[in-house]
């Protein structure tokens, strides 16, 4: 009989289930997280428990913390099973579960003074975060931290009563500095460029607002490192629940499935105090930039070139995706021939080898990664992940027929209607704007590249603005499959 996971029942689990070697009493935290959803459970938790499991660093257990209804949802799964998660590791030959523990608490979303209250104590040393690469309030085009945004103003309004992730950190340091309390170590998790950098502009972009001075000290004495993060953990369905409890005989409300391929580069600046992760695998180095560029733009941006077209001729799998001679032979030229070529060195890393391995891992089956996951937020991802290298190769003089391409089929994708006319539901934050834009450049393709925001200095170079609205047009002409062959045999626009 499947076993319903607790820490009663932890004795009960199957042989072969990986469990806490540490007992939830003897831990004490150390670590606030906002954003408590199966990429952080598959990652920095799964760091923290192999730490535990050595025996060491039993004081940086985690609370959880969250300001949207999807992390009460999480809160509540959760704490049914005693903060406890499974975690269901896949290869393409094989698969291993094991259990997590070092969440000790789940503090209510949204309660403000909860959070408050926790940020302040001497024991939080970290703060970190997986807000997602659109939780930042940055301006797509510029990178810079947005003030104008409404949830920003109306923090910036009620200091007291802070409503988003930022907010709630500026006001626990701004409680910490005044009760001479060394400020905690702030900690993206996020897919996002320098994503320290990011988060220390919205915190203190936010504080600028407030009060100058506090913004100076925020720059001045609070660590923000940048860090890369990496491993596939797709959405958790029915289907992932039920084979937790077929196949491993757990019964978990939210299990997390992920690949068995895990990494995490961190910039080493943590004055706080800092777990041990680097023996458990982390890299700490002094500057995290060559292996963030390598990652966003080699496997970040890979997924959107699998994505849409996949997309569009209604592929529901990455895997099956990958299976499709054109989709796969689209992703090998974009990236070796427009991509590669751009990237600076990366130390004890060859590129061509690291390619080859995010391959490995796009055909892995046993994930269920959805092609749809990968299209999503593409008005946040777009400008992260794609239009960086086409304006690199811009600026070098250089072609960007592959790239042009993959833009024109995020346009296409964005009207809301595959190749075979079934209906794409909404699937972008800003999916009307998208969709209205989309409609539009049917006929005119320049209205696309009107969204300076995601675009920037792009749109208006006259070779790039040719190529997206040859390809644009010859996908409604057509269709998915037949530009793709096009591009393949040399074709350009």
């Amino acid at each position: 009989m499947p076993v319903a996971l607790s820490l009663a029942n932890l004795p009960k689990l199957p042989d072969g289930v990986g469990r806490p070697a540490y007992a939830r009493s003897d831990l004490a935290p150390g670590i606030l997280h906002f954003g408590i959803g199966n990429f952080h459970r598959a990652h920095l938790q799964v760091y923290l428990d192999r730490l535990m499991n050595a025996g060491r660093d039993h004081d940086w257990a985690i609370v959880g913390a969250g300001v949207t209804p999807y992390d009460v949802k999480m809160r509540d799964a959760l704490r049914g099973q005693d903060l406890l998660s499974t975690v269901v590791e896949q290869s393409a030959e094989k698969s291993s579960a094991h259990v997590t523990g070092v969440m000790t608490d789940f503090l209510p979303p949204m309660d403000g003074a909860a959070i408050l209250k926790q940020l302040a104590l001497p024991a939080t040393g970290i703060v970190s975060m997986t807000v997602t690469e659109g939780g930042y309030f940055i301006n797509p085009a510029t990178g810079a931290f947005d003030p104008a945004n409404p949830a920003i103003k109306a923090d910036a309004a009620n200091p007291d009563a802070p409503r988003t992730v930022f907010g709630l950190i500026l006001a626990g340091l701004r409680a910490r500095r005044a009760a001479g309390v060394q400020p905690f170590t702030v900690m993206s998790c996020d897919n996002v460029p320098h994503n320290g950098v990011v988060a220390m502009n919205a915190v203190a972009g936010l504080a600028e607002a407030q009060d100058p001075k506090l913004a100076a000290w925020i720059r001045g004495n609070v660590a923000f490192p940048n860090a890369m993060v990496d491993r596939i953990a797709p959405a958790t369905s029915d289907r992932e629940r039920a084979i937790t409890r077929d196949e491993f005989g757990i019964v978990d409300a939210w299990p997390v499935f992920c690949e068995d391929f895990i990494q995490w580069v961190v910039e080493d600046h943590f004055p706080a105090g800092r777990p041990a992760f680097e023996e458990v695998g982390a890299q700490f180095v002094a500057d995290v930039t060559p292996f963030e560029h390598m990652k966003i733009r080699i496997l970040n941006g890979g997924h959107a070139i699998i994505a849409y077209p996949s997309g569009l001729m209604d592929i529901h799998f990455v895997h099956e995706g990958m299976a499709d001679p054109l989709v796969r032979a689209f992703l090998t030229k974009v990236e070796t021939e427009e991509i590669l070529p751009i990237l600076p060195p990366v130390p004890g890393t060859d590129l061509g080898d690291y390619f080859q391995l995010i391959v490995r891992r796009c055909d892995n089956p046993k994930i269920g990664d959805t092609i749809r996951r990968l299209c999503f937020d593409g008005s946040n991802r777009q400008p992260k992940f794609i239009v960086p290298s086409i304006a690199d190769r811009l600026d070098r003089g250089l072609p960007v027929q592959g790239l042009a391409l993959e833009s024109a089929l995020w346009a296409r994708y964005c009207e809301g209607t595959t190749d075979s006319g079934k209906v794409i539901e909404p699937n972008d934050p800003s999916w009307d704007r998208l969709q209205a834009q989309a409609k539009r450049a049917k006929a005119d393709p320049a209205a696309w590249l009107e969204m300076k925001d995601i675009y920037g200095r792009v749109a208006d170079d006259a070779g790039f603005r040719d190529a997206f609205a040859g390809w644009l047009n010859a996908l409604w002409a057509d269709g998915t499959a037949a530009t793709l062959g096009r591009f393949l045999d040399g074709g350009s626009m």
